[in-house]
């Protein structure tokens, strides 16, 4: 059949105008895409009036009418011999032999690659196959209908049978509680026996963990600015693609009591600079969250939408929807967004080139974040200032010299093969992104920096923002704790640069927030008191280092953050850096929230709502890299 036959029938039924087919013909033209995925992408016919017609004009039944005929004769044992993302990114559904015949679901009767890959697996000679023409959406409900128990138990235990070390469903081993046993009974003994030498060791040791996370911090910045204007990926390598070379991208939405954005977040994605019927969206929904599921049906989204029912299990983390979608997943590369981000229109373009122009070794490519409410209060425009120094320069840092990248939660682009190789996410881990970043760095993987932005919305409330990061501290603290079960078999993995990043940057950066209160309150009580009390404990090099941290240290932490609004042109944030000091006391609070759940409630989830913001994101120029509110 032919595609201008295809376009001639969908207007005789009144299912297209004209003037959709004409721009679908030459939307057609740039990506050779079939003209039937094009209209139903687009939006412009439903996918199930398409599958009538086509099955009309083949003289052929459309059998996704008669699933629930086709499932009691279903032999499961048959379906049960293919892996289902095999089943979703061939489209086809085996359902039971007929004589020498076996009857297959399928959403393209001529696809060679589906007879190769039944005969290959069906241990049986001589039988046919007799396809029956259904959707893709049939296909993803058989295939959740039948395999829906074995993807569930892989989504939330797969990496822990795979490999119990690396998963964080055990806060702590024996040997860490053994460790940790030992060493508070030996200080609480050497408290007793003599205290002032016990403190003086305290003291000096905490002293130069906060030098070595100060000059390791500000080294990574050094590098990271000399590169701030480098461009992994440049305009001109984005528009010299060729769009019908592309290949299907797959994007994971996992969403959790947000009927509110769903139209936001569906508009959002029809403005990515990407063709429509080459991206397979994922909207990951929990099984009792109703009122969401009801406001995406509501928004009727094109047929490059798919929702995907998460059942109702623990943990309840995005890590686990993020696991149970990926074994839906069509895409060559996948990414995820969340519910409120807004990326750049040509972020995907941008992440294609760079998988093809680096090294095989490079299994995902990290874009910035940043807010597109900056301006809105104290607390969004000091977290504006956190994220661009941390995505801008601190990132940049870590891989220029080479080391492991704790990836953020959202916009972190991956080969969707080597992401299922090294077992998805660990759903257990409440920063299961860092976690990921370092698992794929022990493997010999390597994570780029990708020069394009995703906006989100800052939190603008205290008790909302301490929720998130306490979370975010408690996984840093997840993440530690489980690539230090077996140090030395870590070290050979990832050498002594990769376990220096995990003891300082992953470690130090929710042990300095922990112990940090207690230092200013000492200095505060020795400023106003004059005491010579902690004289005696600061031997010489021990109160140089204290100085330079006290000075130098803050004086960096503070200038840094200035240093962050040049890329990004937010000179109107700078004289917020000087605020670091208040930004950093809630820090500490959170951290130690946060601490205190690794304990009581490790796996909990804390909520971040979305949606407080008075600011509306009207657009965003992927060229002037601006954001018009």
């Amino acid at each position: 059949m032919k595609m201008s036959r295809l376009g001639e029938l969908l207007v005789k039924e009144k299912l297209l105008t004209p003037e959709q087919l004409e721009h679908a013909l030459n939307y057609q033209k740039n990506t050779g895409s079939p003209l039937g995925q094009i209209v139903i992408s687009l939006g412009y016919v439903k996918r199930i009036d398409l599958y009538r017609l086509l099955a009309k004009q083949m003289n052929v039944d459309y059998a996704g009418e008669f699933l629930s005929t086709f499932i009691k004769k279903m032999d499961k044992q048959i379906a049960m011999q293919f892996h289902p993302e095999d089943l979703n990114r061939l489209l086809f559904f085996p359902l039971y032999f007929q004589g020498d015949e076996l009857i297959v679901l399928a959403a393209n009767l001529h696809d060679d690659n589906v007879d190769q890959l039944i005969t290959k697996v069906i241990d049986k000679k001589n039988f046919t196959i007799n396809k029956k023409l259904v959707s893709e959406l049939d296909i993803t409900w058989m295939v959740e209908w039948t395999f829906k128990d074995k993807i569930l138990e892989e989504s939330v235990t797969g990496l822990f049978y795979r490999n119990p070390e690396e998963s964080a469903v055990r806060v702590f081993t024996p040997s860490q509680l053994m460790f940790i046993s030992l060493a508070c009974t030996l200080f609480v003994l050497w408290l007793y026996v003599d205290w002032k030498s016990c403190l003086i060791f305290l003291f000096a040791l905490v002293n130069l963990f906060f030098l070595t996370n100060v000059l390791f911090k500000f080294v990574l910045s050094i590098v990271g600015a000399r590169y701030e204007w480098e461009e992994v990926v440049s305009e001109d390598e984005v528009q010299q693609l060729d769009d019908k070379t592309l290949p299907i991208y797959t994007i994971l939405l996992p969403v959790f009591k947000e009927p509110a954005v769903i139209p936001k977040l569906i508009d959002g994605l029809r403005k990515i600079d990407y063709p429509q019927e080459k991206l397979d969206i994922l909207l990951l929904l929990e099984e009792e969250d109703y009122e969401t599921l009801e406001a995406a049906k509501k928004a009727q989204p094109p047929a490059n939408f798919r929702f995907i029912t998460i059942p109702n299990s623990l943990p309840k983390t995005k890590p686990k929807a993020c696991n149970y979608g990926l074994a839906f997943a069509r895409g060559k590369y996948l990414t995820i967004y969340d519910a409120e981000d807004i990326p750049e229109p040509d972020q995907l373009k941008k992440a294609i080139v760079a998988f093809r122009k680096f090294p095989k070794e490079f299994v995902c490519f990290q874009a910035a974040l940043n807010y597109f409410n900056r301006d809105e209060n104290f607390l969004t425009r000091m977290f504006t200032l956190e994220y661009s120094y941390w995505f801008d320069y601190m990132l940049t840092g870590l891989s220029k010299l080479s080391l492991p990248i704790p990836l953020g939660g959202t916009s972190n682009h991956f080969d969707t093969e080597k992401l299922r190789e090294l077992g998805g996410w660990d759903p257990f881990n409440v920063t299961e992104d860092a976690d990921l970043g370092i698992r794929a760095y022990g493997r010999g993987y390597k994570v780029g920096v990708l020069n394009s932005t995703t906006y989100e919305e800052a939190n603008k409330s205290v008790k909302n923002w301490i929720r998130q990061r306490s979370r975010w501290q408690k996984g840093y603290a997840q993440t530690f704790l489980v690539h230090n079960r077996n140090v030395v078999k870590f070290l050979k993995m990832v050498g002594w640069k990769g376990f220096f990043t995990l003891q300082v940057f992953i470690g130090g950066s929710v042990f300095s927030a922990l112990v940090a209160p207690f230092m200013w309150l000492i200095f505060l009580f020795w400023i106003v008191s004059k005491t010579t009390f902690f004289d005696s404990f600061f031997s010489n090099w021990t109160l140089y280092i204290g100085l330079f941290n006290l000075l130098v240290g803050n004086f960096l932490g503070i200038y840094l953050n200035m240093l962050s609004v040049f890329k990004r042109k937010y000179y109107d944030l700078t004289i917020y850096a000087l605020a670091n000091p208040i930004y950093w006391i809630l820090l500490s609070i959170a951290t130690w929230k946060g601490v205190y759940q690794l304990f009581t409630n490790p796996f909990y989830w804390e909520k971040t709502d979305h949606g407080l913001t008075n600011k509306h994101v009207i657009e965003i120029s992927s060229k002037e890299k601006e954001v018009s509110v």
